[in-house]
């Protein structure tokens, strides 16, 4: 079976079973929590749940980890600049999907791996003053030939603004939060 790409993802750093629930299955889960070792066994729970939805799930910034425990993919922010990510034919349904802010660690990402990369900020968000725009999205998009996922300040007043950009989904997390998704 062709392992398609997913295009709606949604990052938690904790598991709330029932929101997730609510959500379609369509939108893809990426744990990450940079503040805490990673807990194996809350893995595995996420992993076991997200497959009974058929939905993917993606660790962030492990992917030992993530090839250990049979995972969908990982997830490698834009501050891990490791080249050290060649998988070879260990898994061939296994993803790594990565974030990039600039031209130059878009080619990073590329060099890792990933089918994938999270181009962001999109629009305007709390930790940063910096964003892209629709235009410069799609300037750095069009300098990839990988798909690209949007990222960063998407909310449900510029949701529609995401038929000016050229990605192939979209990423979010107050988003989720915030709005009743699908």
């Amino acid at each position: 079976m062709h392992n398609q790409l997913p295009n709606i993802f949604y990052f938690i750093n904790s598991f709330e079973e029932s929101y997730i629930r609510k959500l379609d299955n369509k939108v893809s889960i990426i744990f990450r929590d940079y503040e805490e070792k990673y807990n194996e066994k809350l893995i595995i729970t996420i992993k076991k749940f997200c497959k009974k939805q058929r939905r993917k799930f993606f660790l962030s910034n492990n992917l030992k980890l993530a090839l250990k425990l049979n995972l969908d993919g990982v997830y490698l922010p834009s501050f891990n600049k490791s080249l050290n990510t060649r998988i070879g034919s260990i898994n061939k349904n296994f993803t790594i999907i990565g974030s990039a802010h600039n031209r130059r660690e878009m080619r990073i990402k590329e060099q890792q791996g990933a089918k994938l990369i999270f181009i962001s900020p999109l629009f305007l968000i709390k930790k940063s003053k910096n964003f892209l725009n629709p235009v410069k999205f799609n300037l750095l998009a069009s300098k990839t030939k990988q798909k690209v996922i949007a990222l960063g300040g998407i909310n449900s007043l510029n949701i529609k603004k995401l038929k000016m950009v050229n990605a192939d989904g979209f990423a979010g997390i107050s988003y989720f939060k915030h709005n009743n998704y699908l």
